[in-house]
């Protein structure tokens, strides 16, 4: 049994019945494949949630393969004039599959004139003549409430299964009824799956969610998934802790030490980061961890790199580059460190995942620097997921062969004598990163120093002092000693406590 709880497959024998490809971006890895042949299931939400461009993008995608035909059904819905005309600027549209490969019928006369059981005969009839093995039924709300009884319309869903199980075609039900309409259990129960498309407002921001409530025959990844309506269609964001719950392949840890392009870094780090590592960089604003991480980016010959931005533009980080004199680039401008820059005003982040994973599978990407690990966290409502959802996409990078360097932004606390993590919050880091490093302001009467620390490092001998270090041409100069941040942190301890207007 799986956890949808897997049923005798209806072909009758103990093999599972043919994968339907859905057509929709992101859904058969939801669903573990697809949909099964000869499966009745639910596509239900409520009114613009975008069930019709769903169900006809499922229907063009179906018609555009080989001998495949599909049979769209309306009862109570908009004209098939209208509803061309609004998805015929969509990628998916192809005004040439219809009528021969996608035919559009009205069977609300039908339902009208003979009821249920004048529909069912209808669809039988015109499946069968069009060869269908994709038929939608756009409005199944107008059939269940010309139902004399809640019997009446279980028996019109058990025949349509039993004729969609005999002819072999996949049916979708669509339906603005919700799980707590009075004869909603009925078909719910019945039907071999149920995905329900919503549309929900975080506080003024509105965002699409698809789940799938039911699906017989098969795992799913269970809860709300993002979805967008783009020019492309429909598609959905599977969950990234649910989809890379494990890592795709194990990662290796060992082997050579990667550079930071710092070579007094890399020594307080024991020759560099681990292989494949990821490693959390914090630090206030202004204090160079971008700058630290276009290093890391540079320091690579011949490994690609990508940056993925929160805070400043593709433009403004190719201008910081060249004003610094980073060897980070001229890679970019060679195209060897590709720069993907998401604004933290709106966006999805399981969406941000996919791109970000998707290019470093394409480029064959080596290095990864995230830039901003804090305005990434405010494109999810749930504060709680973050970590899942880091800790899940950095063991994908590791699986990847990647290794990683994620920005974290703290406040502007100066270091204190005795307490060299006063305003930092690491809470929650373990599960996300096998490095941590800090930088720091430092303020000795008019002056501000930066300082730098290893608080630690996956299986390496480290060196924990703090460190001075500088921003100048050629980009973050660390000092080789302790010697001078150890005076600084000395005569702190001996500067009397400054009054208010001092």
């Amino acid at each position: 049994m799986t956890e949808a709880g897997a049923s005798t497959p209806r072909t009758g024998t103990y093999g599972s019945p043919a994968r339907v490809p859905t057509g929709i971006a992101g859904l058969d890895e939801i669903l573990g494949g697809g949909l099964f042949e000869g499966g009745v299931y639910i596509v239900q939400g409520t009114p613009g949630s975008g069930k019709t461009i769903f169900a006809n993008q499922a229907c063009f995608t179906h018609a555009a393969e080989r001998g495949a035909r599909a049979l769209y059904v309306t009862l109570l819905a908009e004209s098939h004039a209208r509803m061309l005309g609004h998805i015929a600027g969509l990628a998916f549209f192809d005004a040439g599959a219809i009528p021969d490969r996608l035919t559009y019928l009205s069977a609300f006369r039908t339902l009208q004139d003979e009821g249920l059981a004048g529909l069912l005969a209808l669809l039988r009839r015109e499946a069968a003549e069009r060869e269908a093995d994709l038929l939608i039924l756009d409005g199944v709300m107008a059939a269940e409430e010309s139902a004399d009884s809640a019997l009446e319309f279980k028996k019109f869903i058990h025949e349509l299964q039993t004729q969609a199980a005999a002819s072999g075609t996949t049916v979708l039900l669509l339906t603005s009824a919700s799980a707590g309409a009075p004869m909603a259990a009925a078909e719910h129960t019945m039907v071999d799956g149920l995905i329900e498309l919503s549309s929900r407002l975080h506080g003024r921001r509105a965002e699409r969610d698809l789940e799938v409530r039911k699906f017989r025959g098969s795992g799913f990844l269970r809860g709300r998934h993002s979805f967008r309506i783009t020019d492309e269609g429909v598609v959905v964001h599977p969950r990234t802790e649910a989809r890379f719950r494990e890592p795709s392949r194990r990662d290796h840890v060992t082997g050579p030490a990667v550079s930071l392009g710092i070579p007094a870094l890399d020594a307080m780090l024991g020759r560099g980061l681990p292989l494949h590592s990821t490693t959390l960089l914090v630090g206030p604003s202004g204090i160079g961890k971008t700058t630290l991480g276009l290093q890391f980016l540079g320091a690579g010959p011949g490994e690609p790199g990508l940056l993925v931005g929160f805070h400043e533009s593709e433009a403004a980080l190719t201008a910081k580059a060249r004003a610094l004199g980073l060897p980070v680039a001229g890679a970019i401008a060679d195209g060897a460190v590709s720069l993907m820059w998401q604004p933290a005003t709106e966006g999805l982040i399981d969406e941000i995942c996919d791109r970000l994973l998707a290019t470093v599978r394409n480029l064959g990407v080596r290095r990864v620097f995230i830039d901003g690990l804090d305005a990434m966290s405010r494109l999810t409502e749930d504060g709680d997921r973050i970590i899942r959802i880091v800790a899940a996409l950095t063991a994908e990078l590791r699986a990847l062969n990647v290794t990683s360097v994620v920005t974290m932004e703290t406040d502007l606390t100066g270091l204190a004598a005795g307490q060299p993590l006063s305003g930092v919050s690491l809470r929650g880091a373990s599960a996300i990163t096998e490095n941590i490093l800090v930088m720091r302001f430092v303020e000795q009467r008019s002056a501000l120093h930066r300082m730098v620390s290893v608080i630690k490092a996956r299986d390496s001998a480290i060196d924990q002092r703090l460190r001075c270090f500088a921003i100048r041409d050629g980009g973050i100069a660390v000092e080789d000693g302790p010697e001078r941040a150890e005076a600084i942190l000395a005569e702190l301890q001996h500067l009397p406590l400054r009054r208010g207007g001092e």
